[in-house]
């Protein structure tokens, strides 16, 4: 078989996924487990990894776009559209929220439990595989939330914006936007002494946040220019080559697609070499620091917890067009002001259920 650019993007993509899995187990990067430390214990030291790895990618996509290296003008998903559906991403990300804290973790940390030996969270993968597989490939999206999504959605270009981006919003740019909300954002989080001086913390916020820019360098730079022009004169053209960088939940159902046509190799893309790359990043540091533990349910209640809330983030995930790395990281990098909303109604979900869970287990105890 030739080795193509198109190869060469993939092997890419999972290299810089290997390293995400490795850095995300090592330091424990869970988001859901940043909303529960905060919530639950006053704790925002992961928090402040999570919201250090959005700064850190978009300081590099400042660096990138005005450098002239990389356009994410347009995108997959498409961050900055002028078609602004503010209920799409609150209701999105509120259903994500609620499903990652039910099922032990958001998409990234599915495959970095799974990388680590937990079964429990291959269940998730399966069920939210197949909801994000409805949502993106049957007319269930259409039918369950089209008509809502598109009576709320705000055409913004009609007000004479170009995008949704705040910089663009604002009129004043999305350098100085970008450069003025990291900066705000960096400052935030280095306050914190503790912070400060967790290693983990600052490792798990700096390479995150880099491998997304990794992402939008290899599909928006040159390589990716090269990529685009392979795929439009393939024979047969590559599922999804487009400007993009890290999100799972779309992964997920793509990765249910071609599981359904394994003969199809035009079928793997950037979403599913980067979730196996996570998975795999992951198991080699659970085998070289002798963490690889197997985990399953411990009871039926926690079988029917964990599959609830994988069908929540695939319908979730997909609804608000991104997770918790997607949207708050990869898609906050492009400073669209949907991926904030999205991040917002997450934190909120995943916040929400938490109290819940707090009160009733109070109510019987």
């Amino acid at each position: 078989m030739e080795f193509t650019i198109h190869h060469q993007v993939l092997l890419t993509i999972f290299g810089l996924a290997v390293v995400m899995g490795a850095v995300a187990n090592k330091t424990n990067f869970c988001t859901m487990g940043a909303v529960s430390d905060w919530v639950n214990m006053d704790d925002t030291g992961r928090l402040r990894a999570w919201l250090l790895a959005a700064a850190v990618a978009i300081l590099g996509v400042v660096a990138i776009e005005a450098g002239g290296i990389a356009s994410l003008a347009a995108t997959f998903p498409p961050y900055r559209s002028t078609q602004f559906a503010w209920l799409r991403y609150l209701l999105g990300g509120l259903l994500f929220g609620i499903g990652m804290t039910l099922a032990s973790g958001c998409g990234n940390k599915t495959l970095v439990r799974i990388g680590g030996g937990n079964l429990k969270s291959v269940v998730v993968l399966l069920i939210a595989s197949i909801c994000a597989y409805l949502m993106l490939w049957t007319d269930f999206y259409d039918n369950a939330f089209g008509k809502l999504v598109g009576a709320t959605t705000i055409n913004l270009a009609g007000s004479g914006f170009k995008s949704q981006a705040v910089g663009d919003l604002l009129g004043v740019g999305n350098t100085v936007a970008g450069l003025a909300i990291a900066g705000a954002v960096v400052a935030f989080v280095l306050a914190s002494r503790e912070f400060r001086t967790n290693a983990d913390n600052l490792l798990a916020g700096i390479v995150i946040g880099l491998i997304v820019v990794g992402g939008w360098y290899v599909t928006g730079g040159a390589l990716g220019t090269e990529w685009k022009e392979y795929a439009e004169f393939a024979d047969v053209k590559p599922l999804r080559v487009e400007t993009q960088s890290f999100t799972f939940i779309s992964a997920m159902g793509d990765g249910a697609r071609y599981v359904m046509n394994p003969q199809n190799t035009s079928l793997i893309n950037f979403g599913i070499v980067a979730m196996i790359g996570i998975i795999v990043g992951s198991f080699l540091w659970a085998i070289f620091s002798r963490g690889f533990r197997i985990e399953w349910f411990v009871s039926g209640s926690d079988f029917l917890n964990h599959a609830f809330g994988a069908v929540l983030m695939g319908i979730g995930g997909v609804l608000a067009m991104g997770c918790t790395v997607g949207q708050a990281i990869t898609g906050v990098s492009t400073l669209a002001l949907g991926s904030m909303l999205t991040f917002s109604a997450i934190v909120a979900g995943a916040a929400a259920t938490m109290k819940y869970q707090y009160w009733r287990m109070m109510r019987e105890a």
